[in-house]
């Protein structure tokens, strides 16, 4: 055989085998890259028309490639982008839970307090008229420390109430004895006897309890919604790390790069990638659930026993009956007093001579609970905290779930039932790699984030103090006791001082049991025994006098 034949088919051979390869290069177009990109709104001068050697790559296989070096730049920036959105809009019920159940109960509590006190008014001017509205201020300074301490003031419940019952007493003792003149000091040692002579009788015990409890509950909760609302504000707003960034682009748009604009990642390869760039997020949850339990337990005491409406409506007509009580003991407690602090001089002869209005003695109608308005907003307080506790309720395990949320959506993954036919962060196939378990330590394995478990998160730590502090305000407002509110968390909104707990006694975490009275001072008990031995000792035809007497000087 010619030897020229032998030189001629090896040339041809070798261009032979060589042709398919340079014709799959000539047939590999980045059209539907260039549509793709082009519909982000990028300009179509990046892209090349067909691929190119990918060796400038440094994300995306180093293969031939549709991206460019600017291309891969952009793109990496727009899935950080995308990937910062997703987290805020998968947040987003949480978030406004929070935001917009915390401007209906801050409405509510608000126009209710404005509500009982308006109606206090009305009542008090139709019925005592000008001998109201000339100490009407004691009962303005009721409402304007109540209101004081909702919106976190540093007031002491407790100690407040005994002041305007001491103050309340005082202009009632001057009111049913206009023929004595009354000191300073007179009416300070007057104010001493009230829990001893009880003037009141059981209304402002009953009333500090149900007060107390109540706007302790109703501050407290409130407090949750705002520590809430902050919480899931700030969670939301991510700032993912160079390693998250690097692994959401080669998931998000590596298969740009390499012609597969169209092919979504795997669903599995999605949940490892959001699991290493959410790894705090997800650390949150177990105080985030403490917390929503704490709020729930709460919500549970503003439907019962502290419920605050049920407290605030009928306040004036409890202030009443205290009054009436204070009308119907006058001479046995004006006898107590005169006893204790003195008998006082008399008043020159023109105030003597004065009268008390013939209404200081109207009685009122009983408070009927069915009357019970609807407050803020036409809603009552029962279906504001049945809304809520809903809320609270699909609210949980939120921040863990969040890989899961994301990548269930048909718009995020190829789904389960496209395994084969999704992208795994190389080619389209099925991803193989185990899925992490949720939180930073769990990643120290993570395939597609490099991520590192020994720096956690600075604002996501700040967030789980945050909440562990508002959990345990939340833990004493179950049981009655008051909190204070100034502490170094961000999430405060005031202080608060004070104790709901009677006689220095409070119940244990998570146990309810029924405060009771104030115990009487060791240093007052001979003073008290005194008086009702002074009392006891008042004869009927005495008692009847002074009746007469007192009626003569209303008129």
């Amino acid at each position: 055989m010619p030897s020229w034949i032998g030189t001629v088919i090896l040339p041809l051979s070798g261009l032979l085998l060589s042709l398919p390869a340079r014709a799959e290069v000539k047939a590999r177009s980045c059209g539907e890259v260039r549509q793709a990109y082009g519909a982000k709104g990028f300009s179509l001068a990046d892209i090349p028309y067909q691929e190119i050697a990918g060796e400038h790559l440094r994300i995306c296989p180093q293969e031939y490639t549709c991206c460019t070096t600017e291309m891969e730049d952009k793109l990496s920036q727009q899935s950080k982008l995308e990937f910062e959105n997703l987290v805020e809009e998968t947040s987003h019920f949480v978030r406004t839970t929070f935001v917009s159940r915390h401007k209906k109960f801050d409405e509510f509590f608000r126009e209710l307090l404005e509500n009982a006190e308006k109606s206090l008014n009305d009542m008090f001017v139709r019925t005592y008229g000008m001998l109201y509205m000339q100490n009407s201020e004691v009962f303005q300074d009721l409402f304007t420390e109540l209101k004081r301490y909702y919106t976190g003031g540093n007031v002491n419940l407790e100690e407040m109430l005994n002041d305007f019952w001491a103050r309340l007493l005082e202009r009632m003792f001057q009111l049913i004895n206009p023929q004595y003149h009354f000191s300073e000091d007179y009416l300070e040692c007057v104010s001493k006897y009230t829990d001893q002579l009880k003037p009141f009788g059981d209304v402002p015990r009953k009333l500090k309890i149900q007060v107390t409890r109540a706007f302790i509950a109703a501050r407290t909760f409130v407090q949750g919604l705002t520590v809430g609302r902050e919480v899931a504000n700030r969670v939301s707003k991510v700032s993912p790390t160079p390693g998250c960034i690097r692994a959401l682009m080669k998931m998000l748009y590596c298969p740009y790069c390499r012609g597969l604009p169209a092919v979504r990642p795997c669903e599995n390869y999605c949940l490892n990638v959001m699991k290493g760039c959410l790894a705090n997020q997800a650390d949150l949850d177990t105080e985030w659930n403490l917390f929503l339990d704490a709020m729930l337990l709460v919500a549970e005491r503003l439907e019962g026993p502290f419920n605050i409406e049920s407290v605030m409506d009928p306040i004036d007509v409890k202030i009443s009956e205290a009054i009436m009580n204070m009308q119907e003991n006058s001479m046995q407690v004006s006898a107590k007093v005169f006893q204790g602090c003195g008998q006082p001089k008399p008043a020159p002869a023109l105030r003597s001579a004065r009268s008390a209005p013939e209404n200081f003695n109207t009685r009122f109608r009983p408070y009927n609970p069915e009357e019970r308005p609807t407050t803020a907003a036409g809603t009552s307080l029962d279906r504001l905290v049945t809304d809520i506790k809903e809320k609270l309720k699909l609210s949980k395990k939120v921040w863990s779930a969040l890989p899961y949320t994301i990548c269930k959506d048909e718009s995020m993954t190829a789904g389960t039932s496209n395994e084969e036919e999704c992208w795994n962060g190389h080619s389209k196939a099925r991803y193989l790699p185990e899925i992490m378990n949720d939180g930073l330590t769990n990643q120290i394995n993570n395939p597609e984030v490099d991520v590192d478990i020994t720096r956690p998160d600075t604002l996501i730590r700040q967030q789980i103090m945050a909440l562990r502090v508002m959990t345990n305000k939340l833990k004493n407002a179950y049981n009655g006791n008051d909190v204070n509110f100034q502490d170094t968390s961000d999430e405060s909104s005031g202080s608060g001082s004070g104790s709901g707990c009677m006689d220095d006694v409070c119940p244990t975490e998570f146990e309810f049991v029924t405060t009771e009275a104030p115990a009487v001072d060791p240093d007052r008990r001979e003073v008290d025994s005194s008086a009702a031995q002074l009392g006891h000792s008042l004869l009927s035809g005495s008692l009847v006098c002074m009746v007469l007497a007192l009626q003569r000087l209303c008129r």
